[in-house]
């Protein structure tokens, strides 16, 4: 079977850094093995990817709409008929975009950017795919299901949920290259490590506060007698009041260099093969790339996420022994801190938990994403 010949494919998807990145480790794998394809993106005029996108070398095309707010609020009610209103006014953007750049193939990541393009491409009849990254499909994934040409899911648990116009295909999440080439010896050795075990702790670029709390209670514990390495990311809105709590409970950051406590991580490859025990949220690529790694985690997942999709990532990797989940509203410290100590006391439940969790990993899901163009493609082209 030929390969994908000149074609150009659009993305569609945006909103968060978890549909932007699937859709740009996919584009960059589609450059590498096909460079006269044409690649380019459909995302909100005013999101993140409209700086990210263009910043790794694509084109991109922006269009105004806005996702539904669930919780009940005068501001959001107010935000939800602004929403409503871009609902119609997106689709007709997309329609316009969509006959300027006659694509081939248009591909969703998820979120409602992908809406209107998708629901548009399909009764254009341009041929169209979409990717879940999530155990539980979104609404715009559930309704996009019964429309799109081809249906990728990363985690078997999503198929459950919908209804698909054609058979499911199991992809995995797209895998940054430098994830998958890093290596556990060699980064440990480019931190300065011994053999004392390193936990790794992150709750997102904009942090969060409960997770916070908790870490600093963590610290607290183990300080102490420096048992463990700790590497911790507070996100934008921890950095500068974390420090100070920290100094509160007598872990004071100067006297302590095994522990590290800095905004973003901007290194994740180093630190997330280094670590033995990894603490942070259930974002779906986040997951993909610790089972890629193999490594055993602790869980708290957003409660501020659309259908609760976090935790039902986090009990996929739970229900085969990969991962400890604390839902945020019942997180308490001490629980928290007897998991660490069971986990990393016990060489014989740290290795049963890496096993698990590298057991799920799906190594090779850019090829297989681009297999399932590439097949879309000859099947029309």
């Amino acid at each position: 079977m030929k390969e994908v010949l000149c074609v150009h494919i659009l993305f569609a998807g945006g909103g968060t850094g978890g549909h932007i990145n699937p859709a740009l480790a996919v584009a960059g794998y589609i450059r590498k093995r096909r460079p006269d394809a044409k690649i380019s993106f459909i995302g909100n005029a005013t999101g993140m990817e409209a700086k990210l996108v263009p910043e790794a070398g694509y084109d991109f095309y922006g269009i105004t709409v806005a996702g539904f707010q669930r919780k009940i609020s005068l501001t959001n009610i107010k935000r939800n008929i602004g929403a409503f209103y871009h609902m119609f006014t997106s689709s007709a953007e997309a329609a316009r975009l969509l006959k300027q750049l006659k694509p081939d193939i248009v591909m969703g990541t998820g979120g409602y950017v992908s809406g209107p393009v998708l629901r548009k491409a399909a009764k254009l009849g341009i041929h169209t795919a979409i990717q879940e990254q999530n155990a539980f499909p979104g609404v715009t994934t559930k309704v996009l299901s019964q429309m799109v040409d081809r249906l990728m899911r990363a985690m078997p648990e999503a198929e459950k949920c919908l209804k698909p116009k054609k058979p499911v295909i199991v992809t995995g999440n797209p895998i940054r290259d430098e994830i998958l080439k890093a290596d556990k010896a060699k980064s440990r050795k480019e931190l300065g490590l011994d053999e004392r075990p390193m936990i790794l702790s992150f709750g997102g670029s904009l942090g969060a506060k409960r997770l916070n709390e908790t870490i600093a209670d963590v610290m607290q514990w183990h300080c102490r007698d420096a048992k463990f390495y700790h590497f911790h990311a507070t996100g934008k809105f921890g950095i500068e009041w974390m420090p100070g709590l920290l100094e509160q409970k007598g872990v004071i950051l100067k006297d302590n260099p095994q522990i590290h406590v800095q905004e973003y991580i901007n290194n994740m490859d180093v630190l997330m093969s280094a670590a033995d025990l990894v603490i942070c949220r259930a974002g779906a690529i986040t997951l993909s790339e610790l089972q890629a790694l193999g490594k055993a985690s602790i869980l708290i997942p957003s409660p501020n996420v659309a259908e609760n999709h976090q935790y039902h990532n986090a009990m996929a990797l739970a229900n085969r022994g990969a991962a400890a989940v604390f839902e945020e509203k019942d997180l308490d410290s001490a629980a928290v801190i007897k998991k660490i100590s069971e986990i990393l006391g016990n060489k014989e439940i740290l290795k049963k938990m890496e096993n698990a969790s590298f057991s799920g990993a799906i190594l090779d899901s850019n090829e297989k994403i681009y297999k399932v163009l590439t097949d879309l493609y000859h099947s029309v082209g």
